[in-house]
């Protein structure tokens, strides 16, 4: 990389930087920018990813929590507006330059901020059109795992209700600074409207209320939830089941029916 900014990766802000040239341009491939867009880089850190994708537009955002090479990537990329502040805190929304395009998200996340981090883009999924993010193996693969597989969860069951998700390729510990001890992988989330979900916050803690307790039963489970005083007889959907075996449609027809069920 030519000009890279040479800092210590910091292990409270779970820095890994990316070095190989091969695999920036892959993920900026599969993220395939053009002018005008509203393009968010999170951490853009030493400018790797950064450099790349200025090699296709002039102007982008970078969310920066690191001060240390804050005014550095300033300075190397005049077309970069830098937000200096945590991710988990950045209101996508305001950072719409072009409004009548939507958000686009790129970057390289902190495993240890993974799921927070998708949670947040997930609040703004009316503003954020898509996300291409280089993240941890394991969670890449419970993301796109399907019902009645072992890592089928909270994760899978709410994005795959709200996007679509593609595993991208995987990435070796190899390319990184240091190196991690696990594999990584790209993954691409295009947020579209997939289901009719009469209440999406009640769906979101539905799913999270069955796989609380994921070898019970999923009545047995909702009885340790918010929903523990609610009358069950007129249920939908077979509670001897465990949550695993739901499929989204299902813990749909489930959320739909809590949304309007009568207390005990």
């Amino acid at each position: 990389m030519s000009n890279t900014i040479s800092v210590k990766p910091l292990k409270k802000f779970g820095q890994n930087y990316l070095q190989d040239k091969n695999i920036l341009i892959k993920i900026a491939n599969e993220f395939n920018p053009t002018a005008g867009e509203n393009i968010i880089e999170i951490g853009p850190g030493t400018g790797n990813l950064t450099e790349i994708l200025f090699s296709r537009v002039e102007e982008l955002t970078g969310v920066e929590v690191d001060t240390r090479v804050a005014d550095e990537l300033e300075q190397r990329f005049p077309g970069l507006t830098l937000i200096r502040e945590n991710i988990l805190k950045t209101d996508f929304e305001s950072l719409r330059k072009h409004k009548t395009k939507p958000v686009r998200v790129i970057g390289n996340i902190p495993y240890y901020l993974t799921s927070p981090i998708l949670f947040h883009l997930l609040t703004y999924k009316e503003t954020v059109s898509d996300a291409v993010l280089l993240m941890q193996l394991e969670v890449a693969e419970r993301l796109i795992s399907v019902p009645g597989s072992k890592s089928y969860g909270i994760l899978s069951a709410i994005f795959n209700a709200f996007s679509d998700i593609t595993l991208c390729f995987k990435v070796s510990p190899n390319v990184f600074y240091p190196k991690p001890k696990v594999y990584s992988a790209v993954i691409h989330i295009n947020f579209i409207k997939k289901y009719e979900i009469e209440n999406e916050d009640l769906y979101i803690k539905t799913v999270k209320g069955v796989f609380g307790t994921r070898r019970k039963t999923i009545k047995n489970a909702l009885k340790n939830s918010i929903f523990r005083e609610t009358n069950f007889s007129n249920c939908p959907i077979d509670l001897k089941q465990r949550a695993e075996q739901l499929t989204i449609p299902e813990l749909i027809r489930l959320s739909n029916f809590l949304s309007s069920s009568p207390k005990k």
